[in-house]
């Protein structure tokens, strides 16, 4: 755009010369002519057009020596190119202005084209600054986003690690209630029960038989803590890596991308799936490769389990297929199991409210 308004300005400037030198028909011929040739240089890519141009126009200068007043806005976009030295040929336009023309005219034209070259000089400067800039603003706002990006890629491994810690823990406090508290309870049920065989008297018995029911009753508590914390400890994006690397029938691929953490029923339907599909390939497929994919929807979690084989053999639906579909409707999932370039089972299963 700088370089339009510079042409413009030296278009006005030598026009208004023009103008005060010459009024007659034919003033206008020389403006038409610049106004053509200056736009196509513009408007052209390649240096050796543009030389061509400004050739063509110093030529006409020599018969029509009126063309010497726009030779700044010739020579301007002549500037910078590869082709420079050919404003040597300038020297024969100028010479017959200065022969033709009064000495102070000619004086003035070649002023003007010395203003025509530091406008080049100048926007060709401020146009390298622009771009720099633009590339600098460019670099830092992508730089900007990759550390965003890597800053957020840091902040979710930290919360899964957090997760994966506090789940181990769970596991961990599961087990050490299981083997202490829950061995203690049962040697003290079993003592219990040893008492109320031998012990004759009523009294001591009811009262015996009060604590066997207590302390079977806080037996039965822990065991359902036991299996709540358990339950919670379990790891879906774990337990399916597992599954994954114990499974050497073929190469298998696990895309997993899910954020919130299912119910404990649905974890065990999506891991119970998962493992009738991979023993339903190793048993009747030829696959060579197998794909797991765990997505979260905003309604639902959908997992898919394709291979690339034919069936072994032809059959209806087996155990382990009626398996599956139990298991997802019990949840109130969906599933499809079909055969299209290979086995496929799609499972979608909605959230809980």
């Amino acid at each position: 755009m700088d370089k339009y308004i510079d042409k413009a300005t030296l278009f006005i400037l030598c026009a208004v010369f023009y103008a005060q030198y010459r009024l007659d028909l034919y003033i206008i011929v020389p403006i038409i002519c610049v106004v053509i040739l200056s736009a196509f240089m513009s408007y052209v890519d390649g240096d050796r057009l543009r030389g061509l141009a400004a050739l063509v126009y110093f030529a006409a200068c020599i018969p029509r020596p009126v063309f010497v007043f726009f030779l700044p806005v010739i020579c301007y976009d002549l500037f910078y190119t590869k082709y420079q030295l050919g404003l040597v040929l300038i020297l024969g336009p100028a010479a017959i202005a200065f022969r033709t023309l009064p000495p102070m005219t000619a004086v003035t034209i070649v002023l003007i084209v010395g203003l025509s070259y530091l406008m080049r000089r100048r926007t060709d400067a401020l146009e390298k600054t622009q771009s720099g800039y633009i590339a600098l603003r460019d670099s830092t706002k992508e730089f900007s986003l990759r550390l965003e990006n890597k800053n957020k890629e840091l902040m979710e491994k930290q919360d899964y690690e957090i997760r994966l810690a506090t789940l181990n823990e769970r596991n961990r406090i599961a087990r050490d209630i299981h083997d202490s508290v829950g061995h203690t309870l049962s040697n003290a049920i079993l003592q219990t029960g040893a008492l109320l065989a031998t012990c004759r008297d009523d009294a001591l018995r009811e009262r015996l038989g009060v604590l066997r029911d207590t302390l079977t009753s806080g037996m039965d508590s822990v065991r359902v803590s036991v299996h709540d914390l358990y339950d919670e400890s379990v790891d879906l994006t774990a337990e399916l890596g597992r599954l994954a690397d114990g499974f050497d029938f073929c190469p298998i691929t696990l895309d997993f991308d899910m954020d919130s953490n299912p119910d404990k029923k649905v974890k065990y339907t999506l891991l119970t799936v998962v493992k009738e599909a991979l023993s339903n390939v190793i048993r009747h497929s030829d696959a060579s490769e197998v794909s797991v994919t765990l997505r979260e929807h905003p309604a639902l979690y959908q997992l898919i389990v394709r291979d690339n084989g034919a069936p072994k053999a032809p059959g209806g639906d087996g155990i382990g297929l009626k398996n599956i579909a139990q298991r997802v409707e019990s949840v109130g999932g969906h599933v499809n199991i079909g055969y299209d370039g290979g086995f496929t089972v799609f499972v979608s299963i909605p959230k809980t409210r």
